[in-house]
């Protein structure tokens, strides 16, 4: 029987939190669509959250990292996929609750702190490719920082994670904008917040941000296996979509 972070005698002082949202065609990666149908971005988005998952356990084993993984749900953890995911990987379902992502993040920091534990990241699900020593640095950076940021490539962050919440950065935020980094940061550094940050990564939000990442899977496929960092399933998903592209294209 899988033992859930609260039944520990000694639980684990950080949580990662995973924010997810079901592979629902026509409500995610939508920014994708029309170049890829609503099923080729739901699919392409599934693949995604696995590979999340599989790479912050990958990370836990290689690194010894004490956490625990939690997956933030929209729109419900009821939802086939994300029971699914809590069976087969070990990780605990939380309800994404809020208008925005300002306050569905600032939910799922509060509800952690308050079960205890000293660190709490929260990472996205549209960096499969991100190194593992990303993880290993982000939990790392908290023993000595009260912030650590993951900046994006187009202007927002992959991760955030704290020692104590901090609501005020999640407020009058302009979110899917180049302008989210910036304003964390200016407004962490206001209240007198010491601030890590990891090395920049690129997400995938946009038909141009696909086109960059089958670049990078081709090439990464080309390395020795256990120096590659794309799954099976995401590059197989990528070449087909590269072939598709390129027929819609002509």
């Amino acid at each position: 029987m899988r033992v859930r972070p609260t039944e520990r005698q000694q639980p684990a002082s950080t949580a990662l939190v995973i924010f997810a949202k079901a592979p629902i065609p026509g409500q995610v990666k939508t920014r994708l669509c029309p170049a890829l149908t609503e099923d080729e971005a739901a699919t392409l988005h599934g693949s995604f959250v696995l590979d999340t998952l599989e790479r912050t356990k990958a990370a836990m084993g290689k690194f010894k990292l004490q956490i625990d993984r939690y997956l933030a749900c929209a729109p419900s953890s009821s939802h086939a996929f994300f029971r699914i995911m809590e069976a087969r990987h070990g990780v605990t379902l939380l309800d994404q609750e809020g208008e925005d992502l300002g306050a569905r993040m600032q939910q799922a920091f509060d509800t952690l702190f308050a079960r205890g534990y000293r660190h709490v990241c929260v990472v996205g699900t549209d960096v499969p490719s991100l190194p593992l020593t990303h993880y290993r640095d982000a939990v790392a950076s908290l023993t000595r920082h009260d912030l650590v940021l993951g900046p994006a490539q187009d202007g927002g962050y992959y991760l955030i994670g704290m020692t104590r919440p901090h609501p005020h950065l999640f407020r009058d935020m302009p979110w899917s904008t180049d302008q989210v980094l910036a304003l964390t940061q200016q407004k962490a550094t206001a209240e007198g917040l010491n601030i890590a940050q990891l090395p920049t990564w690129s997400d995938v939000d946009t038909i141009d941000d696909l086109q960059q990442m089958i670049e990078d899977c081709a090439a990464d496929k080309t390395r020795p296996k256990q120096d590659r960092v794309y799954s099976m399933r995401t590059t197989g998903a990528l070449e087909l979509l590269a072939k598709r592209l390129r027929t819609r294209q002509t």
